[in-house]
């Protein structure tokens, strides 16, 4: 019997929306104030820089996305470029895992920020909002990403008060600027931002369920991209203009103290702000996991009873209640601080696999449907090893 497959609901608008939800997240909340402290005022630039870090490596996902438009996404461009079916599977696994992991995490700071606004159990709040986040993921995909489009949009909202914000605030002492840049702050601050810019990964995992994959998935993947870089250097750029340097690189909210500098008041809306960017970043990693495991079921025997697509919903149902289930586990039991901390060297050791395995692809297959010149997947694997060594320098 011939399984249903999922439903191509998802045209270019909504995937580049997930693309950019998915990678604001909640991270921009706080990774400022650290590249502040490391860049200066060249923040904003720190932050272009690390767009040019994450670009390689997403032109690489964009032509494999039109090579092999899967759901099982870097699984199947590992095992295809480097013919390694035990590899593939291992880079599957860590997906998922690092997916499951970043979303429990977000759960448990996201009820932070709600029981700062709502007397609310913590435990309750957990399982309620995973619960009510996992229904969504199974009633739809279309359903999943126009939620997570209103989500998006409630946080660039919040971003661009931001921006109106700092940029028209008195402007701070400390914007001076110096003769020449600083470019060992500079690149210090363009790693640390590049952990901003993950996320732009998942967008491949949809494959199966976008119109003309070929055509839309390197157009999201790009776009997203785009978006997000001129994002965040304007909040960079709002943030060093109107705080002082030592108090911004310091602060634990510094979008908060941004606004409290430039406009006073206790930008209590920037915490209801970021409970919604954490129900983005849950609902998306819940989505992009288990569509890994449909792919990975389709690909494994032993994994098969995930690549089930319900005939009416439309989505890989088992898959998806097995990663929400996991997701409220990890935020109400599992001690998070040092397993959240892996899932980026998880992700930039997989962004090596995938830059690799695209060398090897285009050696033996030079033609597809979008191409980038070798240099691309070359860069991209020496700026992904760099990335990682940084990471887990910054872990010991």
């Amino acid at each position: 019997m011939t399984e249903p497959p999922l439903k191509r609901r998802i045209g270019l608008g909504l995937l580049t929306a997930y693309g950019v939800g998915v990678m604001v997240g909640a991270g921009i909340y706080v990774l400022v104030g650290a590249v502040a402290a490391d860049a200066g005022i060249w923040a904003p630039l720190a932050f272009v820089v690390a767009g040019l870090i994450a670009a390689p490596t997403a032109l690489s996902y964009a032509e494999f996305s039109t090579r092999l438009p899967e759901a099982a996404g870097e699984a199947a461009y590992v095992g295809t470029g480097l013919n390694s079916r035990a590899l593939a599977l291992l880079v599957g696994l860590a997906v998922v895992s690092a997916g499951t992991i970043s979303a429990g995490a977000v759960l448990r700071g996201g009820v932070g920020y709600l029981t700062g606004i709502v007397a609310i159990d913590p435990v309750w709040a957990m399982v309620g909002l995973g619960v009510a986040l996992m229904l969504v993921a199974v009633a739809g995909v279309l359903e999943s990403l126009a939620l997570a489009a209103v989500f998006t949009a409630i946080e660039l909202g919040g971003l661009m008060l931001v921006i109106w914000a700092g940029l028209g605030a008195e402007a701070s002492p400390d914007w001076v600027m110096p003769v020449a840049p600083v470019w060992s702050g500079i690149g210090l601050g363009g790693i640390l931002a590049f952990f901003a810019f993950i996320g732009f990964e998942d967008i491949v995992n949809m494959a199966e369920e976008v119109e003309d994959p070929e055509r839309t998935l390197p157009r999201a993947i790009l776009i997203s991209l785009v978006i997000t870089s001129l994002l965040y250097g304007l909040v960079a750029l709002a943030a060093v203009r109107a705080v002082p340097l030592d108090q911004l690189g310091g602060s634990r909210s510094p979008l908060a103290l941004v606004w409290q500098t430039a406009r006073g008041g206790d930008a209590a809306f920037l915490s209801a702000i970021a409970v919604f960017a954490a129900l983005n970043g849950i609902l998306a990693q819940i989505v992009m996991a288990a569509r890994v495991l449909y792919g990975l079921g389709g690909r494994y025997p032993a994994l098969g009873r995930f690549h089930h697509a319900h005939p009416r919903f439309g989505t890989p149902v088992l898959a998806t209640v097995l990663v929400g289930a996991a997701v409220i586990l990890c935020a109400l039991y599992v001690q998070l601080e040092t397993l959240a901390g892996t899932t980026s060297s998880i992700l930039l050791a997989v962004f090596a696999l995938v830059n690799a395995a695209l060398i090897v692809q285009k050696r033996r297959e030079p033609e597809a449907r979008f191409r980038v010149p070798m240099a691309v997947p070359v860069v991209g694997l020496v700026l992904s090893l760099a990335a990682l060594a940084v990471a887990l320098k910054g872990m010991t």
